[in-house]
């Protein structure tokens, strides 16, 4: 490890520069904002018809699991929305108890705080994907600042529960339409992706380049994009055990992908764009018909379905910082508020809850982005709120219209999707009393400016000296799976399941390495980073996994349809 490796890396520069710029939406921004809708309105038309809209925070608790886990497989989603559920359940519990339990706002923004770090803590090590943590601790920090007795505890969590389940089966709904529709969209993505590092590649020949194995910048960074699509789409394939006749056309697509990386020279990008726009479809599958006598030698997926994952224990290590980063932030920002006087001290504390990102640098995006959206989102909320008191029926469909904007808005940038959360959370506390709007307004004016402000401040104070460690460690392991690929393949005849375990092995962990390096890159007061060993690492890995794909015949195949 040279020297270089321990020096004190400078200070680096907070972005401005493009931090509020509107991207493109994702392929499925309508998924979850149709869903969080189709789940949010039975319950409270029902309250509503019932005169009972001031339960309607503990429906909306059930409801927003609708947002969680539109990427993933319905086999996989139907696990990972009822665990969703029963974590929303297990802080919304600890909120009630503790807030009927006592009235001292001190130890209630202690108790939110903690309850925020763990489900950062949680969400984070289990992957649960988009929204995260945030709805979690919005949830559970609301409820603990709302009149609460331990007798009332059963109904409401039974309320939120009945929702929940409602939430589970509108997520699930899709897939009795279109079974493999998320497989089918990550494969698309990895085909895509693997089109866009072979365009990549033909233009640095077009240019006189010889950087045929993707050393430059360019190419380096396309081919790593299109290694996490591939390695994504494996772990969206290999999710479940069930190996479908069109789950197999998907894998044998992949495989196409890969072969895409591995001999980018003899491959035809209007190919796998083709496939990936049929994919977007509601055709059958695509058929890879060369690959059809190979495949399953070539996949052994059985023995990759069988392999045991990383205990959940070992994930959670690694993630002490950040966790750290959350209490200390949440309590501090909340008891800020509570100093300034203002009445709903848990929107500080959400605020700095949403704040946090994989290191410093996002973190402080994050946080201009929700100061930004929310003061914004007020502003709309003093536009929207005379429509909203024309009775309990408009501030209902208020709510659900800003529902979907939210989610409709929130993949081009997080800011838009604020504006339409925001005056939907100054509506919900309408729904058991009207309330006064300015004070409204100014409440959450200031707590949007303490949470993010201190929230910030703990990010800093908090190092988190393993994002450094994580990259050596990441290192050791790209190397260690390198050289069991080598190895085999400098057997005569190796074992194909072997090797292709060794493959997708060597695929994980430059994937991971790419990440860990990337979140570390954005840490302040952090030694300085071994990035010439990083490249090394993944040019050599690099060239390792387009050896394994050609020894396994597929380069041969796909010369001979070029």
């Amino acid at each position: 490890m040279s020297s270089a490796t321990h020096r004190s890396q400078p200070v680096r520069r907070l972005p401005l520069a493009g931090v509020l710029r509107v991207g493109r939406p994702s392929d499925i921004w309508f998924k979850p904002a149709l869903s969080v809708v189709a789940s949010t309105a039975p319950p409270n038309l029902t309250l509503l018809a019932l005169g009972r809209l001031d339960l309607a925070m503990y429906t909306m608790a059930g409801s927003l699991c609708a947002l969680y886990a539109h990427n993933r497989p319905y086999a996989a989603r139907a696990r990972a929305l009822a665990l969703v559920v029963l974590g929303m359940l297990g802080g919304l519990g600890a909120a009630l108890v503790a807030a009927s339990l006592t009235t001292n706002t001190v130890v209630l923004v202690t108790v939110g705080a903690l309850l925020a770090a763990v489900q950062k803590t949680l969400c984070d090590a289990t992957r649960v994907g988009p929204p995260g943590h945030v709805v979690l601790t919005f949830i559970s920090s609301a409820a603990l600042f709302a009149p609460q007795s331990l007798g009332r505890i059963p109904g409401h969590l039974a309320l939120a529960a009945a929702a929940g389940v409602w939430a589970w089966i509108v997520g699930m709904a899709p897939g009795l339409v279109r079974p493999h529709g998320p497989e089918r969209r990550a494969t698309a993505h990895a085909l895509s992706a693997a089109a866009a590092y072979v365009e990549t590649m033909r233009t640095k020949r077009a240019k006189g380049t010889t950087e045929v194995e993707g050393n430059g910048e360019a190419a380096a960074r396309t081919r790593a994009a299109a290694v996490a699509a591939v390695h994504a789409a494996w772990q969206s394939l290999l999710s479940t055990g069930a190996r479908t006749a069109p789950r197999r056309a998907l894998e044998r697509l992949v495989v196409r992908a890969e072969v895409a990386l591995a001999a980018p020279a003899d491959t035809r990008p209007e190919r796998l764009r083709a496939w990936a726009d049929e994919l977007c479809g509601t055709g059958p599958v695509p058929h890879a018909d060369d690959l059809e006598s190979a495949a399953d030698e070539l996949l052994g997926v059985e023995i990759q379905l069988d392999t045991p994952g990383r205990p959940l224990l070992s994930r959670l290590g690694p993630l002490a910082p950040i966790a750290l980063r959350t209490a200390l932030g949440c309590a501090l920002a909340g008891y800020v508020s509570l100093a300034l006087g203002v009445g709903r001290p848990y929107w500080a504390l959400v605020t700095a809850a949403s704040l946090y990102q994989a290191n410093v640098t996002l973190t402080w995006s994050r946080g201009v982005q929700r100061v930004v959206g929310n003061l914004v989102g007020v502003l709309v909320f003093a536009a929207i709120a005379p429509i909203a008191h024309l009775g309990q029926v408009a501030l209902v469909l208020c709510c659900l219209a800003f529902n979907f904007g939210a989610e409709a808005l929130i993949g081009r940038n997080y800011w838009l999707g604020s504006i339409c959360v925001t005056p939907m959370a100054l509506l919900i506390t309408e729904f058991a009393q009207a309330q006064q709007q300015g004070a409204l307004m100014t409440d959450r004016v200031v707590d949007t400016l303490v949470g993010a402000l201190v929230g910030f401040a703990a990010a800093v104070a908090v190092t988190n000296r393993r994002a450094g460690d994580r990259i050596e460690h990441a290192l050791d392991t790209v190397e260690r799976a390198r050289q069991r690929a080598a190895r085999l393949l400098g057997v005569e005849r190796p074992d194909s399941a072997a090797l292709e375990s060794a493959r997708r092995g060597l695929a994980a962990a430059l994937v991971g390495l790419r990440a860990d390096a990337d979140a570390a890159a954005g840490e302040w007061w952090q030694r300085a980073l071994p990035q010439e060993r990083v490249m090394t690492a993944e040019q050599a890995g690099h060239r390792t996994l387009a050896a394994t794909v050609r020894r396994q015949g597929l380069h041969s195949l796909e010369g001979a349809q070029a």
